[in-house]
């Protein structure tokens, strides 16, 4: 079983239906209204914990009625919540999602999540032991400070580490070069590395950084070639929502579990395809059962 660990965020969404995104000044009728479990941290450690990862989320809640809903949440996925801190003086995090025909719009407001400090993360690494950690999946829902500290503190470790760059943000050459791996979507490669030709920067960067594509798939290096890797094809997308974070978790239990980067990219495709085909960010989220019932699982994979 794969030791990972998840820095990031924890948040409560609120997702609005419509048939079309409003204009400036515009009121329009929505078709619908949920409340959800999300924040990239916690759905990337959902989706790890369902696989079968041991998993541990390390971030913070605040000190509203949804801080114990979310922490709840959590641990009925069955993640070690130990190390969530509880910031008293803040509300958790939140998103107002606006779902339109599958397709997604967020606006995000870190809440308790922006408290999370790199004096959070150095107590943690002090306090770990000889805990095996065989990943550290991160994301840009918390602060650029903390998450340069965690990024140092597993470079000085040999712990390998896993940026997925959402939402975008600069990040230097330096920092690119002590990740294991970063999988940026277009829309954040496109502003990761402006004016950058997509087929140079992968060979720049073999083995290391993935491009998900959407519904073309994803894109990777393997050091002697540019390798695409198609998506599972679905007929009915109901939300997108969770997709990129499913696929990250995904991913992460796959490369830990001793699979080809190639073969942990095909595993986090199908989890994303099962995963939207339901609505809400994590209701989705696969099992490891559920993908082994899948047409598209390969035996070779054998993921226990």
């Amino acid at each position: 079983m794969s030791n990972i660990i998840v820095v990031g965020s924890i948040s409560t969404d609120f997702i609005v239906g419509a048939d079309k995104r409003p204009l400036v000044g515009e009121t329009i009728e929505g078709k619908s209204f949920t409340t959800d479990f999300g924040g990239k941290g916690a759905n990337q450690a959902v989706a790890c914990a369902r696989l079968g990862a041991n998993t541990t989320m390390l971030g913070a809640v605040g000190g509203d009625e949804f801080a114990e809903r979310l922490l709840q949440n959590l641990q009925n996925n069955n993640i070690n919540i130990n190390n969530v801190e509880r910031v008293t003086h803040s509300p958790s995090g939140s998103a107002v999602i606006t779902l339109v025909k599958g397709d997604n719009s967020i606006i995000y407001v870190p809440g308790a999540n922006a408290k999370y400090s790199p004096l959070d993360v150095e107590i943690y690494f002090k306090n770990k032991k000889d805990e095996k950690i065989d990943l550290v999946l991160v994301q840009n829902e918390t602060k650029v400070e903390t998450v340069e500290s965690l990024i140092d503190l597993c470079n000085l470790e040999n712990i390998p580490v896993l940026l997925n760059p959402a939402p975008a943000r600069t990040i230097t050459k330096d920092t690119i070069e002590k990740l294991t791996f970063l999988t940026p979507n277009e829309t954040e490669f496109k502003a990761l590395f402006p004016n950058e030709i997509l087929e140079d920067v992968l060979m720049q960067y073999p083995k290391k950084l993935i491009v998900t594509l959407g519904s073309k798939g994803a894109v990777f290096h393997d050091g002697k070639t540019i390798i695409k890797v198609p998506s599972i094809p679905v007929e009915n997308v109901m939300d997108t929502t969770g997709a990129g974070d499913t696929f990250n978790g995904a991913f992460s239990v796959a490369i830990t579990s001793g699979l080809q980067m190639e073969e942990s990219i095909k595993f986090g495709n199908l989890a994303a395809a099962i995963a939207i085909q339901n609505e809400g960010a994590q209701n989705g989220m696969p099992i490891l059962d559920e993908m082994k019932g899948k047409i598209e699982y390969e035996k070779k994979w054998d993921i226990k």
